[in-house]
This record gives structure tokens, sequence and C-alpha cells, in this order.
């Protein structure tokens, strides 16, 4: 059987990224993080004074942009013209125009069929704002990660090693807030939990804590689809045999 794709999805930095790749590697699967596609083109666009708001001048630009696996195997390394430009699609120069380039329609096609042709084998763990809503509908495990703009911003905050307390922190909730409203409000694929989406909460819980609930999910639903196959074949065995008999269906 084809290994599971599990849409993660969620808003900035509510854990994503670090989530979904202890869950990939728990599980031996894949991992892939489109906000560094987004983050990506954001930084390149930026690097070549092109307006953040001009999609069609932005979307060529996903050709020059390649992923590269880290140690473990996972897609988490942004590489442009042979450079690992990683480290600087994480800035705050970035996160001040991300969302502009992500309501872009031109962008968002452009890395469309990118994003569904990386998982279309399965085996692997897709985090995103709409992965689960609109690029992977289909995928067997779709989980949303609920979590406070305090605690997100508490964490963005400590990834760059800044005071959350301090002006600089309190600019990165600000950010926060903002990319919130703009991402849950465009009217191309709004950042929000698909419908059968199962909500986990991070505010309170240890990384750890987390990882482990995410776990529980995938395992829960694997035993639901295990369940179900099981009866669909049992009834599918009993239909065989009626009309081994000459018996009509029941």
């Amino acid at each position: 059987m084809r290994a599971p794709v599990i849409a993660l999805d969620g808003l900035g930095s509510s854990g994503k990224s670090s989530v979904g790749a202890a869950v990939a590697a728990a599980l031996g699967l894949r991992f892939l993080d489109t906000g560094l596609l987004y983050r990506s083109l954001t930084w390149l666009a930026l690097e070549r004074g092109i307006d953040p708001a001009d999609g069609p001048a932005i979307a060529p630009l996903a050709g020059e942009i390649d992923l590269g696996e880290d140690e473990a195997g996972r897609l988490t390394r942004v590489v442009v013209d042979g450079r690992d430009v990683t480290a600087r699609i994480h800035t705050r120069r970035v996160d001040r125009s991300v969302s502009t380039v992500a309501r872009q329609s031109e962008v968002r096609a452009a890395l469309l069929g990118w994003q569904r042709a990386i998982a279309a084998a399965g085996g692997i763990v897709v985090a995103g704002r709409d992965i689960g809503s609109t690029v992977l509908p289909d995928a067997e495990v779709k989980i949303w990660l609920d979590a406070s703009a305090e605690e997100r911003a508490a964490r963005r905050a400590a990834e760059r090693g800044i005071d959350p307390g301090s002006a600089e922190g309190l600019a990165i909730l600000d950010d926060l807030r903002r990319r919130d409203a703009a991402d849950g409000s465009r009217s191309l694929s709004p950042a929000r939990a698909a419908a059968d989406a199962i909500h986990v909460g991070t505010d309170g819980r240890t990384f750890e804590e987390t990882v482990a609930a995410l776990l529980a999910v995938v395992a829960d639903r694997a035993a639901t689809g295990r369940s179900a196959a099981g009866s669909q074949g049992a009834a599918a065995d009993r239909g065989a045999r009626s009309e081994h008999r000459g018996e009509g269906p029941t």
C-alpha cells in the first residue's frame, strides 16, 4: 500500500515545520515545508527589486529555486544559483512581504503543480496553510495546528534570539497578526482548516507532547482506515459467496 500523505496546516509560526519534521522522522516519511517556497520567491523578488504584488513577474522565478535535502533527507534547504540561501529567507524583511507574494494567483498557480508532484508518490508530511483544503484535498490525514498569536510570536522571537518582550519582539507579534488577517481573508486559497481536519492545540504543550499528539492522530486515522477497508473487504467477500450460491444481493 502507498504510504500516507499527511497535510499539516496552521498559521505562521504555529510549529508546523519543526513538529512536521519530527513527525515525518518518527514515521520514516519525507517532509516538505511549503512555506519555504513562498519565502524563497519573496526573498528572490526583493533581491531583484520586483514589487511583491507583481505576480506575473514573480511566478517565473520559481524555476530558479531548488529544494535540497538536509542530513535527515528532509526538503528543508533552499538553493538558488547553487547557493544555499535558507538562512536568508527567515528575516523580518521577508516576513513583511511574503503574504503579499502568496496572494498573487500567478504565484500560487506556479507552485501548486510543484507541491502536488512532490506529494504524488505518498509517504510525506506536507506543511503549509492550505494543504488539506486546497493543495492536497485527498490527503489521507489532515491536521490543523492551533496556537495563539502570542505563543507563535514568542516562538519566532526565540528562534531568532530576540526577547519576546522587546520592541523587536513585539514587532514580530504585530507582523504575525497582520499576516494572519491577510492570509485568512485572501480570496484565493485562504489559510483555513479543511472541513475534515483534526485540530490539535499547542498552547501549554511541550514540543514532545505536540509531536505525540500528532502521531496519535495519524495512528488513529490509520486504524480507522484499516477497519473501514476490512469492513468493505468482508462485505465484498460475503457478496461473492452469495453470488456463488446463486443468491441475490441482500
